[in-house]
């Protein structure tokens, strides 16, 4: 088992903390115009999530001694899915909005 020291806690705290204050002031400073690629961004990247989890779950049910592990990949699997069809979604309906002003 890995031990977590308080300095490594307390460091990785800080880094999710600036993380997200970082990601805040990026996200916010985008062109509505810019929105469409990168939403097609984050899908790619909750594919890989799927993938990851699809292999998580495969070695925790190979494994017989990890049953809360494989419940933990199908828990990611299902909101990594539900994120990406969700994003997906979202992408097309924004796609369809600026194909419905060109022809007007």
């Amino acid at each position: 088992m890995i031990e977590l020291t308080l300095a490594a806690l307390v460091a990785a705290v800080t880094v999710f903390v600036l993380a997200i204050f970082l990601g805040f002031e990026i996200i916010s400073k985008v062109p509505p115009t810019l929105h469409t690629p990168l939403m097609s961004g984050a899908n790619a990247i909750s594919g890989i999530t799927v993938v990851g989890a699809l292999m998580l779950s495969n070695v925790a049910l190979t494994d017989g001694n990890a049953p809360l592990a494989a419940k933990l990949a199908f828990v990611a699997l299902v909101l990594a899915t539900i994120n990406a069809v969700g994003g997906f979604l979202v992408t097309n309906r924004m796609l369809q909005m600026i194909a419905g002003r060109r022809r007007k």
